[in-house]
């Protein structure tokens, strides 16, 4: 009996050669993971029906699940292997972070809104995602306990380098962060060097909700 695909597949699908490929991402693992996440199961039913539209949805307290490019951009970003170890500060819907769960050998991933994390956390749980560890506090601090991480994406707008983090992150790895006052932020790609050092290999305009937190974001307002 032939298998005929589901309509979400095909809206998947259709977001995939539509919205990513045609803008330039390549890698076809990531291009894999976003083809088959069920984006749909990450927002509220009222805009079930706009899912896998070209753009950002609110997902209550003010914050947003990002736009499929980005998502995948900032993916592709970071370079991973299978084997790897990433840290994700603000896990939101928990989107992002089943995308990052189907390309890695573990996630930890970094939520300040109690609520947002316990119905990401349900949501991974329905869809059998058993590779993500969650924790509920300042994105900030990261996950010292844990490092170093072999890639590191923060899905939030810092007002500048975020050098705790970037101390997390093993030689050789990557940290994707927007960084850059609302309406002037830039999607900054950086690897670390040995000694360290890190280099700043890409930089491109990008809107995130502001990052929050302890460590160095004194200008930062109250979101995540």
């Amino acid at each position: 009996m032939t298998a005929f695909p589901s309509d979400t597949e095909v809206l998947r699908a259709r977001m995939v050669e539509e919205q990513i490929v045609r803008r330039g991402i390549r890698d076809p693992r990531v291009l894999r993971a976003m083809a088959e996440v069920p984006r749909h199961v990450f927002v509220d039913a009222e805009f079930s029906h706009v899912a896998y539209g070209d753009h950002a949805l609110p997902i209550g307290l003010d914050q947003t699940i990002s736009q499929p490019y980005m998502v995948a951009l900032m993916t592709e970003r970071l370079d991973l292997l299978p084997q790897d170890r990433v840290l994700e500060i603000g896990t939101g819907s928990g989107y992002q972070t089943a995308v990052l769960a189907r390309l890695v050998g573990e996630v930890y991933s970094v939520e300040r809104l109690e609520v947002l994390a316990e119905d990401a956390q349900e949501r991974l749980a329905r869809l059998d995602v058993r590779n993500v560890q969650f924790r509920i506090g300042d994105g900030t601090l990261g996950w010292p306990e844990e490092a170093p991480f072999d890639g590191i994406l923060v899905a939030a707008g810092a007002p500048g380098i975020p050098h705790t983090l970037m101390g997390q992150l093993r030689s050789g790895g990557r940290l994707v962060v927007p960084v850059g006052p609302i309406g002037r932020q830039g999607l900054r790609v950086y690897e670390k060097r040995d000694g360290g050092e890190h280099e700043l290999l890409e930089s491109l305009p990008c809107a995130f909700v502001p990052l929050v937190g302890e460590e160095g974001w004194p200008d930062a307002k109250k979101s995540s």
